[in-house]
């Protein structure tokens, strides 16, 4: 090979000087671990991941073919810190010096996995996870916190599971990084904030899913502690089921999603149907024996005036059983009206939350050519026809081509 390039009159092709540049180069480099960071990542929908690997000096591309893609633990993402391992050489086509990545390793997991664990066991020492600590959700709240960044799609999730499932209770966002440097020290400080305006019933702490690194800010000591020494009870969901985190512990209820801890604070309509029947049945076994008891008791009166004869007793004993008669019957109507408020209270929640009283307030039901409620956007067809029910009457539509709108339009 080295007489064939030395000798001046064989020209070699373009493929020949690749093909010797790429033997050259498995046979000098192979299995060596490169460190850099991802950029210009593309996923192609062939299922294959570009990337260029690169430091504060330089690049290099790289190919990772789909079966390498389907064996990694965590998706690969643009600016993270990863080590390689693959075969290098030339891409052909177009003669350019890249590596096909076989291996990936995250830079620091190892680290911050031990961080995780003596922070846990430090916390967990002072007593911070106990479940003497955790609070009760409340069973009817009226104002739900958010403690989340505006731009994460967690609250999108969360907000859209409330509207559907309690639409009449009140939001309110205390907006955040959930990542990035100082992200700890924000989500504190938001939590803090709810806690001194006390002005919401519930917390939820949340965001997507993602690395260990990407949820890092929830494992941060500033963060575990301002939820643990939270007033208003918190319910965390960060990332997604498999996931876990300090704050997780923290909280007063760890959802799985964001999604699921938007349903745990939110009764659903056949949760306050249920209550509403509860308590009709509380009223009308306190009617009931609150009149068998002072029946008794105005009957052991009656038997007693009978039993005694002279005048002024007689008097006496009349005079006391009409008094006892007047407050038994004030007492009567006191505890009516104040179970008939208690009731009353539960059936404005009911109506609130019922079908029709949505549609008057501005709300719409959608349902396609068969008469199904339709529940979900990413179901619909572009062009698809849907009949749209309101308070009054109904109309037709047609679906038009998906465009990005406001989180509270």
């Amino acid at each position: 090979m080295l007489d064939l390039l030395s000798a001046p009159t064989v020209a070699l092709s373009v493929s020949e000087l690749n093909e010797i540049a790429t033997t050259l180069l498995d046979g000098q480099l192979s299995g060596l671990w490169i460190a850099g960071e991802v950029g210009n990542l593309t996923r192609a929908s062939s299922g294959h991941h570009y990337f260029v690997l690169k430091d504060a000096h330089a690049q290099i591309r790289c190919a990772m073919f789909k079966h390498v893609v389907a064996r990694l633990p965590t998706p690969l993402r643009e600016g993270a810190q990863i080590e390689i391992r693959g075969k290098v050489g030339i891409y052909a086509a177009r003669g350019e010096f890249q590596i096909a990545v076989q291996e990936v390793r995250q830079i620091g997991a190892g680290v911050l996995h031990i961080q995780f664990e003596q922070l846990k066991n430090r916390l967990q020492n002072e007593g911070l996870f106990q479940i003497e600590r955790k609070k009760s959700l409340p069973e009817m709240p009226q104002k739900i916190g958010i403690v989340t960044s505006l731009a994460a799609a967690a609250l999108r999730d969360v907000v859209s599971t409330l509207r559907r499932r309690a639409p009449h209770l009140t939001l309110c966002v205390y907006p955040t990084a959930v990542q990035g440097a100082g992200s700890s020290q924000q989500i504190a400080q938001a939590i803090e904030m709810a806690n001194v305006r006390r002005e919401v019933d519930v917390l939820i702490v949340c965001r997507g899913g993602g690395s260990l690194e990407d949820l890092w800010a929830f494992n941060e000591e500033s963060t575990v502690r301002a939820i643990s020494g939270s007033q208003i009870p918190i319910v965390c969901g960060v990332g997604h089921e498999t996931d876990f985190t300090l704050s997780d512990m923290a909280a007063d209820v760890r959802a799985p999603t964001p999604t699921a801890a938007a349903e745990l604070v939110s009764p659903s309509r056949e949760q306050y149907v249920q209550i509403l029947r509860q308590q009709h049945l509380i009223l009308q076994k306190n009617v009931q024996q609150l009149y068998q008891r002072h029946s008794q008791t105005l009957d052991d009166l009656a038997q007693q005036l009978q039993r005694h004869h002279p005048k002024q007793h007689h008097m006496a004993q009349r005079q006391a059983l009409n008094d006892y008669q007047q407050r038994l019957q004030h007492a009567m109507q006191h505890h009516i009206q104040q179970q008939w408020q208690r009731l009353h209270h539960h059936t404005a929640h009911l109506e609130a939350v019922s079908p029709l009283s949505v549609l008057r307030r501005g709300f719409a039901v959608a349902s396609d050519s068969k008469g199904k409620v339709v529940r979900q956007a990413h179901s619909l067809k572009t062009g698809q026809k849907l009949t749209l029910r309101f308070a009054d009457d109904t109309c037709q539509v047609q679906v038009l081509p998906q465009q990005q709108q406001d989180l509270f339009d």
